[in-house]
């Protein structure tokens, strides 16, 4: 069903708005085109505990493969948000979201070991496979990881899962910004099981996850006040639960080397990732923002509550954007899937 309405519309050249739950379709822009909805696509297809590998179609609800997983006393490693109950296995991997781990335990690419796909001629094409080490040609697999659903229509995807670990805490600190860009920098440098790194404008928080030996060592090393409930702290902050991002204000995520000092935009801070996530609820204008994040080394997107004529994602440089259009015409030659969800005029 879904391959016969990808080859249809390539035949007329008619767009597709591709769909799963629709938990973030609020990223990116979206357009009024014929909505494919492939939510009905899913169920988990293999999951093989011993191997660390779980394969399952691309409308599988999120919560049910976290469920799954769990009652293996396993886990998705980069902890994706789901921004509402209705989060997919497809949309997480085509909008490349991680959660607070990001920095210590990879993306969600870094987990994908293989996809299959509807590509923009109606064809279905199978990348990559179920184990870390597969050479087998190019890694198209990881290029869905992020790319909005521009280059294909995700029908399965491997990824691979990792123990929960035995033991875990967060410590608290009060701090300055500079004192907790400083704090997450030096205690990740170090051989500590840190997993989460943040900073609300008040407090540092530092998450220990691993063998309960490990994680009392580094508690004593560090100290700090233990949070009184560690993953409901982190889940909220994922989910954007927390109070700091129940704001009307627009929201920007900086992604910046993780050394860089406090960036002098107006406005209030989320600190994550060690200091490579910042979030910014502020009312500057985009061109400021985005040029300060840029000098800075990295750049800015608009994740909510813009203004409608501000682009979500900062334009890549013109090298960048080649590519982006070449892998474009490769996978998507039509332009059916998503237009301009990723970046105007691709």
């Amino acid at each position: 069903m879904l391959q016969q309405r990808v080859l249809n519309s390539a035949k007329t050249s008619r767009p597709l708005q591709i769909q799963g739950g629709g938990s973030k379709r609020f990223l990116g822009h979206t357009t009024n085109t014929a909505l494919l909805d492939v939510s009905g696509h899913c169920g988990i297809v293999s999951y093989d505990p011993v191997e660390l590998v779980i394969t399952a179609r691309a409308g599988t609800p999120l919560r049910k493969i976290e469920q799954t997983l769990s009652e293996a006393n396993q886990m998705l490693p980069f902890e994706p948000p789901h921004f509402g109950l209705n989060a997919t296995l497809g949309g997480t991997i085509a909008c490349g979201l991680s959660g607070p781990s990001r920095s210590f335990n990879g993306s969600a690419r870094d987990y994908v070991l293989g996809v299959k796909i509807i590509n923009g001629r109606g064809e279905i094409l199978n990348f990559g496979g179920q184990v870390m080490k597969n050479v087998a040609g190019y890694d198209c697999s990881r290029l869905m990881a992020g790319a909005m659903g521009t280059l294909g229509v995700i029908l399965e995807v491997s990824l691979k899962v990792l123990p929960k670990q035995a033991a875990e805490v967060t410590l608290i600190n009060q701090a300055s910004p500079s004192q907790a860009l400083e704090t997450m920098t030096y205690w990740s440098g170090k051989s500590l099981p840190l997993s989460a790194a943040a900073y609300d404008g008040e407090n540092c928080y530092l998450r220990l996850s691993g063998a309960k030996t490990a994680v009392e060592s580094a508690q004593t090393l560090i100290g700090g006040e233990p949070h009184p409930n560690s993953h409901d702290f982190w889940r909220a902050v994922k989910e954007h639960q927390h109070p700091f991002f129940q704001s009307e204000r627009p929201l920007w995520r900086l992604s910046l080397p993780a050394e860089i000092p406090p960036i002098d935009i107006p406005g209030e801070w989320f600190i994550d990732w060690c200091g490579a996530q910042r979030w910014l609820l502020s009312e500057s204008s985009a061109e400021e923002i985005r040029e300060l994040a840029h000098q800075a080394g990295g750049h800015a997107t608009l994740f909510r509550h813009g203004s409608s004529d501000t682009t979500t994602f900062q334009a890549p440089s013109d090298g960048i954007m080649q590519l982006h259009r070449r892998l474009k015409q490769a996978f998507d030659p039509a332009g059916i899937f998503n237009p301009g969800r990723l970046y105007p005029g691709l």
